[in-house]
């Protein structure tokens, strides 16, 4: 099977990648021609328009920033991609925007997969992302071996939109986890310990989790580069909030998280990394949460 890759940013650009580094016969477009630069030295082909793209492959995998976007898209693959073509969203969408884009899909003969992943952008650079899958089993089951090239967890977690629920729980927890790691960094080092043995501790402890593990060295080294922005997580909490609306489910905790991403949106913008939301404690207190020997980026 023929694929196409529309989408090849800090995330779908990895995602790309290990398909193409998986022997799979691919085809890519970004509105950014220099991001797919190393896509067509692997062996890529380049398109150049996602209408182009849809109508040289079998299926389309995208990944893009916004709902908006990834109906734009979408339109124009619906021009292009055969009927018994596959669009496959490894975005964060809403359950309710991913139904509504698969009966546009529907109604062109085309059928949707969701996939959206978790785990960061270091992870899907290694090929060893989670990959979180909703739709109909057979169509799972035939691209199976496509997400598994991509991912090394994959969920099927039952018909589309189940997808889109379970990713943004998990998004809801990482942004919640965020803001507690920043706390308790900053009372390590009001505490006056050494913040790198403070780190240490915790990960080794009851206290720790995926995000201290991985964000948190972000935040002792300085550089909060996780290349996940202010606006992104905002987008995700926002999914969240309507989903504790729509299921009655008091969101507490994920509600004083969205405001406070939305002070950390207001002073250092949405394009900011969600990382910075630790800078409005340290900025607040004029104390930084630095130690050494941390990495800028995760590898």
């Amino acid at each position: 099977m023929k694929y196409g890759y529309i989408g090849l940013g800090n995330l779908g650009g990895h995602l790309a990648m290990s398909l193409i580094r998986n022997g799979f016969d691919v085809t890519v477009y970004d509105l950014d021609r220099s991001l797919g630069d190393r896509h067509v030295k692997a062996g890529a082909t380049w398109a150049n328009t996602p209408k182009d793209l849809a109508a040289q492959v079998d299926h389309v995998f995208t990944c893009l920033p916004s709902p908006t976007v990834s109906e734009k898209v979408l339109g124009q693959i619906l021009e292009g991609l055969k009927p018994g073509g596959t669009w496959i969203e490894n975005s964060t969408n809403g359950r309710d925007e991913m139904k509504r884009l698969s009966a546009m899909a529907e109604a062109k003969g085309v059928r949707t997969l969701e996939s959206p992943v978790t785990g960061g952008v270091h992870l899907a650079a290694r090929g060893e992302i989670t990959v979180l899958v909703g739709g109909d089993k057979d169509l799972f089951e035939l691209h199976e071996k496509a997400l598994r090239a991509i991912g090394k967890q994959i969920f099927h977690m039952g018909p589309l939109g189940s997808a889109a629920v379970i990713k943004v729980i998990t998004n809801m927890l990482a942004f919640i986890h965020l803001v507690a790691d920043a706390e308790a960094l900053m009372l390590a080092k009001r505490g006056g310990l050494d913040l790198g043995q403070a780190w240490r501790a915790i990960t080794a402890s009851s206290g720790t989790s995926f995000v201290h593990e991985t964000e948190g060295q972000l935040i002792l080294n300085g550089s909060y580069d996780i290349a996940f922005t202010m606006d992104l997580a905002l987008k995700d909490l926002g999914f969240a909030m309507n989903f504790g609306k729509e299921f009655g489910v008091p969101l507490d905790l994920a509600s004083m998280t969205n405001q406070t991403f939305m002070k950390g949106k207001a002073v250092y913008g949405g394009a900011a990394q969600s990382t910075q939301i630790a800078k409005l404690l340290e900025d607040a207190l004029e104390t930084d949460l630095r130690a050494s020997g941390f990495p800028a980026r995760l590898e």
